[in-house]
């Protein structure tokens, strides 16, 4: 991958996150992973596959198969879209940074077993691992060159993430559906593995710097103060993934407590009626209707903390809406019905804590649901790993029943870890530094690091 792992560890990551995909979703029967190397090649190399056994017992692991991403692996030029040559998902995968999900293989336009073999029981899903270039990178990404596609536009120039492996699940026929909860649970632990990997490389990178450090005091201060403190002391690659987790609670939550209620579309019929204002306008200038429903479409898989999500709803939507208005292109009748759909839009950020809501939910006691919502809701700029911990221990109450509670209360404990894991290589590095500043004879002391996960 475009981060440097021993072959070990990184075997040991992967067959983990296959192992925990196969277990959690009983459709599933095969994974595999792929690394997808440095740019501009870009070479995607299998790295393991799993079988799990009809008992779901076992886990047979190997590559006994032939296949061009075996070791040592394809090339981007060799696996890109190109006339004449068969489709391929990982070209999706690594070029859009989507996802790619063969629902029914026999209609599957990048289903390469079908169109070379005639084969069509290839039902899959096949999922990118994305990482931040700035956390990847540790701020030298612009240094990279990297490739293009056929049509000669280079790849994640407008991106802020770098593919470095993806993840394919095989499903027994018929059982895997395009944005199905399956689909959404592999997305969340592509997440998780990209954040392990980085952990890995952090890790790694702490030991290369106190080997330097001990070659040469002053330089090995350099490369901490470079690599280590301005990497470590961002956690807010952990802190955002503790968001997104409560996000993706604050969303199963929303859909639990308005089930019943005639609000439960409002977000979606105000975007819907948003995006056919937008098309109703025709052509705008420089394409900001187009942009506009691309944010659109984003805000309905969004669920922020109500004072953020009125902000980022302000900045991505309204905005662009007043500048749209700004132009004179929409009449006055029009304006007063965007206006009351952002309002809706607004509105509907409150539904998960609305006290008539809640009052009429009655499946969770009192003052249980009261601590679960301050906590779910609670602004996320500055968060308390101690209120995690409560949050984490909610999730364990057997009142609290949607589909994925489990896997995210392991997705918290686990991000909880490496947040704490950050915070103690950062004391660590601190005393260190100090140590080589102030140029003292005394052995450094070496980084400890904690296993959390």
């Amino acid at each position: 991958m475009t981060i440097k792992i021993n072959k070990e560890a990184l075997e040991k990551v992967c067959k983990e996150i296959i192992e925990t995909i196969l277990i959690c979703l009983p459709n599933a029967f095969k994974g595999t992973v792929y690394r997808i190397g440095n740019p501009p090649d870009m070479i995607a190399r299998r790295i393991t596959s799993g079988i799990i056994d009809e008992g779901r017992k076992e886990i047979s692991w190997g590559l006994p198969e032939k296949s061009d991403y075996n070791s040592p692996g394809k090339q981007w030029t060799e696996y890109r879209d190109e006339p004449g040559r068969p489709l391929e998902a990982m070209a999706w995968c690594v070029e859009r940074q989507e996802s790619w999900t063969a629902e029914d293989p026999k209609n599957d336009s990048r289903s390469v077993r079908l169109q070379v073999e005639g084969a069509w029981t290839d039902f899959h899903h096949m999922e990118p691992v994305l990482i931040r270039k700035k956390d990847l990178y540790f701020g030298k990404e612009s240094l990279l060159e990297y490739p293009k596609n056929n049509d000669g536009q280079t790849l994640w120039e407008d991106s802020d993430y770098v593919v470095v492996g993806v993840i394919k699940i095989h499903f027994r026929p018929y059982t895997i559906k395009i944005g199905g909860p399956e689909t959404k649970v592999i997305k969340r632990l592509s997440r998780a593995l990209g954040t392990e990997l980085l952990s890995y490389q952090l890790t790694q990178k702490s030991l290369e710097t106190m080997h330097n450090l001990a070659e040469d005091r002053l330089n090995s201060c350099n490369i901490l103060a470079d690599s280590l403190r301005n990497v470590i002391t961002k956690s807010g690659l952990i802190f955002s993934l503790i968001k997104l987790e409560l996000g993706f609670l604050r969303g199963q939550w929303e859909a639990l407590v308005l089930e019943k209620s005639d609000q439960k579309d409002m977000k979606h019929d105000a975007i819907y009626a948003l995006n056919e204002l937008v098309r109703s306008i025709g052509d705008s200038p420089d394409g900001l209707g187009k942009n506009l429903i691309k944010m659109q479409h984003r805000f309905m898989d969004l669920h922020p903390p109500p004072e953020q999500g009125e902000n980022w709803l302000r900045m991505q939507i309204e905005e662009k809406w007043n500048t749209l208005i700004r132009t004179g292109l929409i009449e006055e009748e029009k304006v007063r019905a965007v206006r009351e759909e952002i309002d809706k839009l607004k509105r509907s950020l409150y539904l998960g804590k609305d006290p008539d809501i809640l009052s009429a939910y009655n499946k969770f006691p009192e003052p249980l649901k009261t601590e679960w919502v301050d906590l779910l809701y609670k602004d996320t700029e500055i968060f308390d790993l101690q209120l995690l911990d409560r949050l984490i221990h909610i999730l364990d109450d057997p009142y609290l029943d949607f589909p994925f509670r489990d896997k995210s209360k392991k997705s918290l404990i686990r991000l909880k870890a490496v947040a704490e894991i950050m915070g103690q290589l950062e004391d660590n590095t601190n005393v260190v530094l100090r140590e080589v500043l102030n140029g003292h004879d005394d052995e450094i002391p070496a980084l400890s690091v904690r296993k959390g996960i």
